[in-house]
């Protein structure tokens, strides 16, 4: 079936909570539907008892979904933006992320903490940014950024049933985007996918920019430069295996993403596979600057395809003997 990126999350959240009466949603406007749409439904289905409308406070909101999940239940918290969730970091950072170490797993906190990021378009700067090396570097959660509706919809329930706080970033930018959905294929957390295949380089990406990525390496394979490119799905745990088999092959890597580069997670792929295989890399990220209000300050922030091929064929001469 085709559907939106928020439609295929809908589905997959229908689908989880007919199977499991555990399962319920909590947030700011679940009840009509999510500010994107991506609870349509849902509280016309399973009522207000299972699909909350709560208050306008983030670590409420936050605090609410740990005790449930503590209890026994399998809440989705809603933080509307990642950019809202900062409110609610305590919870996160010292209760979600650490009950399970902390008490020797006595108690577990399975919750998925939903926390669209990147870009929204003429937003500004505290509606539009990328976090996700933030909780990346926090032990106890797990990343995920789907870049697809049917990523969307299978990841969704691979983290309903992880068992363990997920922290899972859904791009603003994705919500009306249509695909394929095949409601019987799972999406193991973890697994990259392999979207294009080529032997002269290996292109990482995830969320929006790794379809950004797929523009870019269309137009490297028009030049006749073939490239591996990889979009990691989940950001924690990643997908080594496959990143490193690939830079083993090619010898050369680009990251990318839509975050700032300073710190942002495409350093700790680089250095891995560095480490790892001796192989040449390279990053392209988001400069140090907040997303501007205006389009031409917002297009500042972008990482566009156009960009992407300049920093490619760069690597490519620079590692030419």
């Amino acid at each position: 079936m085709v559907l939106t990126y928020a439609q295929a999350a809908a589905l997959a959240l229908q689908h989880e909570m007919e199977a499991d009466p555990r399962v319920l949603v909590l947030g700011e406007d679940v009840g009509r539907g999510g500010i994107f749409g991506q609870y349509k439904g849902l509280q016309q289905q399973f009522g207000p008892a299972r699909v909350i409308d709560t208050p306008i406070s983030e670590a409420a909101i936050m605090g609410a979904g740990v005790g449930m999940a503590l209890a026994g239940l399998r809440p989705v918290v809603e933080m509307r933006v990642v950019d809202f969730a900062l409110c609610g970091m305590d919870e996160i950072v010292n209760q979600a992320a650490k009950n399970r170490f902390m008490f020797g797993g006595q108690g577990r906190v399975p919750l998925v903490a939903r926390m669209p990021g990147g870009i929204w378009d003429a937003s500004a700067a505290q509606h539009s940014q990328s976090l996700e090396a933030w909780f990346a570097h926090l032990p106890g959660v797990v990343v995920v950024c789907p870049s697809t509706p049917q990523d969307n919809y299978s990841l969704l329930r691979a983290a309903l049933a992880c068992g363990d706080p997920v922290v899972y970033i859904e791009h603003k930018g994705l919500w009306n985007v249509q695909g394929d959905v095949d409601p019987t294929l799972a999406v193991p957390l973890g697994q990259a996918a392999l979207r294009r295949r080529g032997d002269d380089l290996t292109l990482v990406s995830w969320s929006r920019q790794a379809g950004i990525c797929e523009q870019a390496a269309d137009a490297l394979a028009a030049q006749g430069i073939a490239v591996d490119c990889i979009d990691l799905r989940s950001i924690w745990p990643w997908d080594r295996e496959a990143v490193l088999a690939s830079c083993a092959r090619t010898r050369r890597l680009l990251v990318v993403h839509e975050a700032v580069q300073a710190a942002g997670f495409g350093a700790e792929i680089a250095a891995t596979a560095a480490e790892a295989t001796g192989c040449r890399v390279a990053r392209l990220g988001a400069p140090r600057i907040p997303v501007g209000y205006a389009p031409v300050l917002e297009a500042q922030s972008r990482v566009t395809a156009a960009q992407i091929v300049a920093r490619a064929t760069a690597l490519l001469q620079n590692t030419t003997h």
